[in-house]
């Protein structure tokens, strides 16, 4: 079993952490990188056999924003910019929970964001569309060898927890858990309420691989779409840009520009007119003590931008 989750593992997850990677990668395709990506596409098109019930879209829509919250809010607000506390226990139980979302494990992630701060928009940003356009940013930058190392220098603070590591060397094990989980509630509703129209297969094709592909593709449109749609309240050395709709894609990300001015603060929406799920889903979480001093918008952020937002159009661009 070991085995096979290590050769799984080789094809989806991380490469080795190394100690050393030149800031501008090579931004060349390997063929065997598109496996997981072509896997969880070609996944979909099972709908064609199992068809589709209320029950399997629900679930699919469910586990959509149950995901996309852990990956906002775990793996980009707290592995990669750390903008609020918790215990060690539950930051594992946020990994885990971030990593039900099949995008490789929680160093890892942080590592290519981080990197990604570092040089947004410049030579070595590894996903800009300005350096690369559009196609590369959205997804062909997960195809390259370069990008798939963990560098060690840029996350000592997370590789320093075994069970963080362990995570991201066999980062297939909870996306299988959970695909597993899928087919046996299928399978049991079939079973004892079969007026719903379900079964184990569709339920993993609906709740898993739709699912998590259209999981994936809303992830990306922050490295993509949030880089040429939108407005620009603050003038930031890249072309990142504010968009409502990519907020509501993905509760609260798309509030780009935002973040790229104070990527440290734990809320992306700055004004209260900005949704921001994940930022009220977090207050939650701190209600209840699960985490603590979370990161505020320095009141000389929100002033500038408050001076900014009226300038000429020409001028935000």
């Amino acid at each position: 079993m070991v085995t096979t989750l290590r050769f799984i593992a080789s094809l989806l997850g991380p490469s080795p952490v190394v100690d050393s990677v030149p800031e501008k990668r090579a931004q060349q395709t390997r063929l065997s990188c598109w496996f997981p990506y072509l896997f969880l596409h070609v996944g979909c098109l099972g709908v064609i056999w199992v068809g589709w019930s209320w029950i399997a879209v629900a679930v699919a829509v469910a586990l959509y924003f149950v995901r996309m919250f852990a990956v906002t809010a775990f793996y980009h607000r707290y592995f990669s910019h750390r903008t609020f506390k918790t215990s060690r226990f539950t930051q594992f139980v946020f990994a885990v929970w971030a990593n039900s979302a099949a995008q490789r494990g929680p160093i890892w992630w942080a590592c290519q964001h981080r990197h990604h701060h570092q040089h947004s928009d410049d030579e070595c940003d590894a996903h800009s569309p300005d350096q690369h356009g559009f196609y590369w940013s959205h997804i062909g930058w997960l195809t390259a060898p370069d990008n798939l190392v963990i560098h060690a220098r840029r996350v000592p603070d997370l590789l320093r927890f075994p069970e963080l590591r362990f995570l991201d060397r066999f980062s297939v094990l909870v996306p299988l858990i959970l695909a597993t989980v899928l087919y046996g509630l299928g399978a049991a509703l079939a079973h004892f309420t079969p007026s719903l129209g379900t079964n184990g297969w569709q339920m993993v094709v609906w709740g898993f691989f739709i699912s998590t592909v259209v999981l994936f593709h809303g992830t990306c449109t922050i490295n993509s779409l949030a880089h040429l749609l939108g407005s620009r309240r603050f003038r930031t050395t890249d072309s990142s840009r504010n968009s409502l709709l990519l907020a509501m894609l993905t509760l609260g990300e798309g509030w780009h520009n935002n973040h790229h001015r104070y990527p440290g603060t734990v809320k992306q929406g700055f004004y209260w007119w900005e949704i921001d799920p994940t930022y009220v889903g977090l207050r939650f979480f701190e209600w209840i003590g699960l985490i603590w001093e979370l990161n505020p918008v320095p009141e000389k952020i929100l002033a500038e931008g408050q001076a900014q937002v009226h300038r000429p159009l020409s001028e935000s661009n």
